[in-house]
């Protein structure tokens, strides 16, 4: 398409025809111009414009093919199927081998979910243009709306075939071969296509990401400094970098990446973030609360930096300072499980009974029963040696979770806290068949029970092996 921003002389299309309403006179425009006109505001998304110069592109040229297609594009977008339908039908009787009517054709099919009809009307138009991005594209699409991601593959393969710089068409190659759990195979592709095309930073990044997923660092760290070689601006590659570093524990070299982003664009509060992350780890607490606080300053919504700050302060015992982070945070978003569940553990260490309570009951509010969310509560409730109320929510989960090894190790332990052997000991020996080597939770969560005894002799006196 031209581009409308170019010559914007009187006697321009699109300035034309803007004069012309203006003015309300009626001037004339070939078929050609009215394409422009119309898919410029449709591109724009200025859908009533566009609507207006094709009731008068048909007053002009009401036997246009051409503008009959920009017609359907517009009732497509409008949601209009049986009209476009109709001027298709129309369409095909005066130039049935015309493969926009295919494409279009699909489109609709496609909207009324029927995607196995619309890949054979795209095959059609595919036999008319032969070898055509657009179509392979949307015959891709369609078959990854039926989940056929082997057929999907093949077709994206095909735009990247005629198109080596098309990013999108290699990302979805990728995802089909995500999805389909072939991370060897989507290296050896792009290593295929790296060697024909060895500064696309893309190719580089998408094999620095296959590596790190089979966790082979330093394949995808040198997989990321090839694509930071190929464009040294692209960001997602440096961020990538550094999140393998950090976890590798060079924190001054995730720092550097880290920084290298906000050089790159605004400042982030993820890199803010990981920044004091990695400074915490070092030991330099002033530091990392400088970037926590830059953090919550760049985006006061990202919960994971009111964790980090609120637990930055719980690990030092600082339990005050702590729960004012926690409680900011809350009255931000009062539906974040996470902040009540920390919440309550503060509450917990300050002897806050009361608040522990209304924690763990936001806690069922928001979370049903999760399994995740019944362990940590009960765990709360059994530090602060509530066994009753720790065995009601425990029994809880045991109905949703049966035959689970960290319910049935607590069940054991509250049971026996509240004197009830034969109950206790039932559940030890189903928790001992479903997975002897988690026995240990038994003496962190009940020192009392091994206050004489050890988790071996405790066992050996009831009839138990590790």
């Amino acid at each position: 398409m031209m581009n409308l921003n170019q010559n914007e002389g009187k006697n321009y299309p699109l300035t034309r025809f803007e004069n012309m309403l203006k003015t309300n006179d009626i001037y004339f425009f070939d078929a050609d111009e009215f394409e422009l006109i119309i898919s410029y505001y449709m591109d724009v998304g200025k859908i009533a414009l566009a609507r207006k110069a094709a009731k008068i592109a048909f007053d002009q040229h009401p036997d246009s093919s051409l503008l009959k297609l920009l017609k359907v594009e517009i009732l497509l977008y409008e949601n209009k199927l049986d009209k476009a339908e109709e001027i298709l039908n129309d369409l095909y009787e005066i130039e049935p081998y015309n493969p926009e009517i295919f494409i279009q054709k699909a489109n609709i099919l496609s909207k009324q979910l029927l995607h196995q009809e619309a890949v054979e009307v795209l095959k059609i138009a595919e036999d008319i243009l032969g070898e055509d991005e657009e179509v392979f594209s949307m015959i891709a699409m369609e078959y990854m709306f039926l989940e056929d991601f082997e057929k999907a593959k093949d077709y994206y393969i095909k735009c990247l075939a005629l198109d080596e710089t098309d990013s999108s068409a290699l990302h979805n190659i990728i995802y089909c071969f995500d999805y389909l759990n072939q991370s060897q195979k989507a290296i050896d592709f792009l290593l295929q296509f790296i060697d024909k095309n060895p500064y696309s930073e893309i190719a580089w990044h998408q094999l620095g990401l296959q590596y790190r997923a089979l966790e082979e660092n330093k394949k995808a760290l040198e997989a990321f400094d090839f694509a930071i070689i190929a464009d040294d601006t692209f960001m997602g590659a440096y961020m990538e970098k550094a999140k393998l570093l950090e976890n590798s524990g060079n924190y001054e070299e995730a720092i550097a990446c880290y920084l290298t982003t906000l050089e790159l664009e605004d400042a982030t509060a993820f890199a803010y973030l990981h920044i004091g992350k990695c400074y915490n780890k070092m030991g330099q607490s002033g530091p990392a609360l400088d970037y926590f606080n830059k953090s919550l300053q760049a985006d006061p919504l990202l919960d994971k930096t009111w964790l980090t700050i609120t637990k930055f302060y719980f690990e030092r015992k600082h339990f005050e300072k702590a729960l004012y982070y926690i409680e900011k945070a809350i009255n931000i978003d009062e539906k974040n499980i996470r902040y009540w569940k920390l919440y309550a553990k503060i509450n917990r260490h300050l002897n806050r009974t009361e608040e522990v309570k209304i924690a763990l009951h936001k806690c069922e509010e928001l979370s049903y029963i999760d399994f995740e969310n019944s362990i940590t509560t009960c765990d709360i409730l059994i530090e602060s040696e509530v066994y009753d109320e720790a065995l009601t929510e425990i029994e809880k989960a045991y109905e949703k979770f049966p035959e689970t090894a960290e319910i049935e190790y607590r069940l054991a332990g509250l049971h026996l806290s509240l004197n009830n052997p034969k109950e206790g000991l039932f559940h030890l020996h189903n928790a001992l068949n479903l997975d002897a080597d988690y026995a240990p939770i038994m003496e962190d969560l009940f020192p009392d029970i091994f206050a004489n005894l050890t988790l071996e002799e405790f066992l050996n006196k009831n009839g138990f092996e590790l």
